[in-house]
């Protein structure tokens, strides 16, 4: 038992809060808190030390809870947990663990995450108190040990490590950053160079979409496992929409997350603010931000959210400046879901058409949500006549198949399930081009971030690709100075902004 808490307390120290950390060698040294813990247990009085032990332990316990949870961020948002900003970020986590796995394996998460909890505590400062009764017993050979073990670490540096006393003041240092974020954001967002202006001039009787696509990043255009496939789909549609008389420009722009938080990417283009945590989210959404929702519809335009994936009430999307918001339940879709997605991009994309397009001009933003993880299973091609409610799409086998899990599975067969799915959505993009589209139609689309690390490998940045597809070449001479390559794929050259910077870019170049 002595082992096992030993075993524990050197787990708790020096397990690493990053998963490129994570190598047996980063267990094999020497944590140099646990020699000066030992070295104070004589030091305290007999009667404080069980306490003190237990309390320490605990405290060791709370800080292995939190590496835990910054291994899971790192592995799928590639940065660590927020103490102070990501709590609210569970709640959509467990959301989709309920769709993709189903209420039992969200409910049981949920239990797990909580016991398993309190059983580390538990146990770290269990363990502590033993260690410290067993320090008291064996004195002098502990005294001896730690000599050794001192000098070792000074013969050798590479042994020893002091990664708990970093992370804690790392914790520390994003705590306060955290704190004082909120009268940051505030003094960001007080001045807007746009909430009094005529805007859009330039665009006055176009029909314009905003599109996001779930999980394009950069990735999926240079990445040498994915790329081939996508590249081939957006060569193939700069091809096609360039023989129906369009053009294409593209670049990158920045997104404040990657891996998941796609509202913060869409709140960040709409609004012309970095938004990467829930806190600025909120922030923003109780203040009087001009959007580019709001400011379509301040210029005269019908202005429109198509959002799927609301599921439940979104007040908030009052924020947004749209006349009208299409949930989930307004698309009267009767197929399936596939994977977290509650309806295919093509479906989506048709609703808008038949319910929006017309005589007045709209301008739309359209999350799609066919290329979300876990990308499997995932929908096909139905044609725009065929669509219906939805119901064909349960003649697809793979439209009733549970989703298949993205960790534990070969990241090869996940980089083919995602190429698969951003191929079919650039496509759909494209066609829909192709059977609606007129003069006075101009696309936008672009990734809201980039896939999970196992997906896109380390150091991958947070890069999405943008692209503006019009007919008219008086829009195309309005952006002409954005430097922007030519085709639907954004050159290795293409210049890289902040997403933040959009709608002003955008604003400025059609008012």
């Amino acid at each position: 038992m002595t082992f096992a808490a030993w075993a524990l307390v050197l787990l708790a120290l020096l397990m690493p809060a990053d998963v490129d950390s994570l190598a047996p060698a980063t267990f094999l040294r020497l944590p140099v808190e646990a020699l000066l813990a030992v070295v104070l247990v004589p030091v305290l009085p007999e009667r404080a030390r069980d306490p003190a032990a237990a309390v320490g332990g605990a405290v060791l316990g709370g800080l292995l809870v939190v590496k835990i949870l910054d291994l899971g961020f790192d592995a799928v948002l590639h940065r660590p947990f927020d103490l102070v900003l990501d709590w609210p970020l569970l709640v959509p986590a467990v959301d989709y663990v309920n769709v993709t796995a189903g209420r039992f394996a969200a409910v049981a998460t949920v239990v797990a995450a909580v016991l398993l909890t309190a059983v580390i505590v538990y146990l770290t400062a269990r363990s502590a108190a033993r260690l410290t009764r067993a320090v008291g017993r064996h004195r002098l050979a502990v005294t001896r040990a730690v000599a050794v073990l001192t000098a070792c670490t000074f013969a050798a540096p590479a042994l020893a490590s002091h990664d708990t006393t970093t992370f804690v003041h790392d914790q520390a240092v994003r705590v306060q950053d955290s704190l004082r974020d909120r009268a940051e954001f505030a003094a960001e967002s007080a001045v807007d160079p746009f909430a009094t202006d005529e805007l859009l001039t330039a665009l006055r009787g176009k029909d314009v979409i905003v599109a996001f696509v779930e999980s394009y990043g950069r990735s999926a255009v240079e990445h040498p496992d994915i790329a081939p496939h996508v590249t081939a789909a957006l060569d193939a549609g700069t091809e096609r929409l360039a023989d129906a008389g369009y053009a294409s420009r593209s670049a990158f722009l920045t997104s404040p997350t990657s891996g998941g938080g796609s509202w913060l990417a869409q709140a960040t283009l709409l609004s012309g603010l970095w938004i990467d945590n829930q806190q600025r989210y909120r922030t923003l959404l109780a203040g009087d931000r001009l959007t580019l929702g709001g400011a379509f519809r301040r210029a005269g335009w019908r202005s429109v959210g198509v959002m799927p994936g609301i599921t439940k009430a979104w007040p908030e999307g009052e924020f947004f400046g749209y006349d009208r918001i299409y949930a989930f339940d307004d698309l009267g879709y009767r197929g399936p879901r596939f994977g977290y997605a509650t309806a295919p991009d093509e479906f989506t994309l048709a609703r808008f058409e038949q319910f929006e397009r017309g005589d007045d001009p709209v301008m739309a933003v359209i999350p799609l949500l066919s290329s979300h993880a876990p990308w499997s299973p995932a929908p096909t091609t139905i044609g725009w006549q065929n669509l219906g409610d939805g119901s064909i799409y349960h003649s697809m086998t793979s439209g009733e198949a549970p989703a298949e899990a993205m960790l534990g599975r070969d990241p090869a067969l996940v980089r083919a399930d995602y190429a698969r799915t951003v191929e079919y959505s650039v496509n759909t993009l494209v066609s829909y081009v192709e059977t609606y589209g007129d003069d006075d139609l101009v696309l936008v689309f672009l990734g809201d971030h980039q896939p999970a690390p196992f997906v896109t490998g380390p150091d991958a940045g947070r890069d999405v690709p943008i692209t503006i597809v019009s007919r008219d070449p008086a829009v195309r001479a309005r952006t002409a100075d954005w430097g922007w390559t030519d085709g639907l794929e954004p050159g290795p050259q293409a210049p890289v902004r902040p997403m933040n910077t959009f709608r002003d870019q955008f604003l400025t170049a059609f008012r």
